[in-house]
């Protein structure tokens, strides 16, 4: 198991109002994603727990080009990863950040 933390500043805090989101599962080889509105606006940290070891340079370009895409300024990210590949990884992060980006908060 590894541990990766990847701190990064975003151009602006993420919209909306919801507090916290979490999509995917862990099982069969995907990932889940908990997205909570926590830190600084321009703040975006991830915190990776992965059953694959050696991947820190992937992990880390995949989160560059997220926060570049999408500006989760405020938001840290919580990831228990089963062995996503890369693609998976970055559709789960737009559906968490798309969630938290809602305008009502969460219930």
């Amino acid at each position: 198991m590894e541990t990766l933390t990847i701190q990064l500043q975003a151009p602006q805090p993420a919209r909306g109002r919801r507090a916290m989101a979490i999509v995917g599962v862990v099982g069969s080889g995907d990932l889940e994603v908990l997205a909570e509105r926590v830190l600084a606006a321009e703040e975006c940290h991830l915190e990776i727990s992965t059953a694959i070891a050696g991947f820190g340079p992937v992990w880390q370009a995949v989160a560059r080009d997220f926060v570049e895409r999408r500006s989760p300024g405020g938001v840290r990210f919580s990831i228990n990863d089963g062995g996503a590949r890369p693609d998976i990884v970055a559709i789960r992060l737009a559906q968490a950040a798309r969630l938290i980006e809602e305008d009502q908060p969460c219930t």
